[in-house]
């Protein structure tokens, strides 16, 4: 298994919108894919001293599966124009784990 995490920062006035853009269109473009090995995605969110950070993880069962949906150079962060439009920094590079002991759902 194969978690890809990124960061994205926002202002607090962008982040509820930005939250509302990830949630109903960009996820679910992505789920749309049906990309063999995809398993999902989860969004964390906490305030900084300025910002909003966001940080996503995405879990794929190979890099093989990363590459179906990032392309060849699979560490390129993936952000569409809407989201960037509502960033104000982010990771141009998300990075990519090999998952050791997965969580276990209690």
């Amino acid at each position: 298994m194969i978690c890809r995490v990124w960061h994205g920062w926002t202002t607090p006035e962008n982040a509820d919108q930005y939250e509302h853009l990830l949630r109903s269109e960009i996820f679910h473009g992505i789920a749309g894919r049906n990309i063999a090995g995809y398993h999902g995605i989860e969004l964390l969110r906490r305030p900084t001293d300025d910002l909003a950070e966001f940080v996503t993880m995405m879990w794929f069962d190979s890099i093989g599966a990363v590459r179906a949906f990032a392309g060849p150079d699979y560490d390129l962060a993936v952000v569409p124009p809407a989201a960037r439009a509502l960033l104000v920094r982010f990771d141009e590079r998300s990075a990519h784990y090999e998952v050791r002991h997965p969580r276990e759902l209690v």
